[in-house]
């Protein structure tokens, strides 16, 4: 590549030989696979259990699949907590005074809905 830019070949998207006798051939038997398996699967006089291979055949090309996520902490250690349960009222408030511009809006007098912050007592 030249400078970062494409300078011949193939224009980008172009199918190859291939692809496109396999695409032909496809458009030539009037329905892809995906579509047959779907039609089974929206018929309701095939059986369920048909209907339900169908679907799961059918699914990884109609949904993408999500990717898989490790969360880690910095160097792919653990990921670093604070305990502030143990600090004082100052320094809660000290640290709301710094933080509490970065959570954004909100209702510091709404009941906490996950229990976290509450007092034995």
């Amino acid at each position: 590549m030249a400078a970062g830019k494409k300078t011949g070949g193939r224009q980008r998207g172009t199918p190859n030989r291939a692809t496109a006798r396999r695409e032909r051939d496809i458009a030539k038997m009037g329905q892809t696979p995906l579509e047959y398996m779907l039609r089974v699967m929206r018929d309701s006089r095939a059986s369920g259990d048909r209907r339900d291979k169908m679907a799961v055949a059918a699914a990884p090309y109609v949904h993408p699949k999500l990717a898989n996520m490790q969360h880690t902490g910095r160097n792919g250690g653990p990921i670093q907590t604070v305990d502030l349960t143990k600090l004082s009222g100052d320094e809660l408030d000290q640290l709301e005074s710094i933080f509490g511009p970065l959570a954004g809006p909100g209702d510091d007098d709404a009941p906490d809905q996950a229990g976290e912050g509450e007092t034995g007592g």
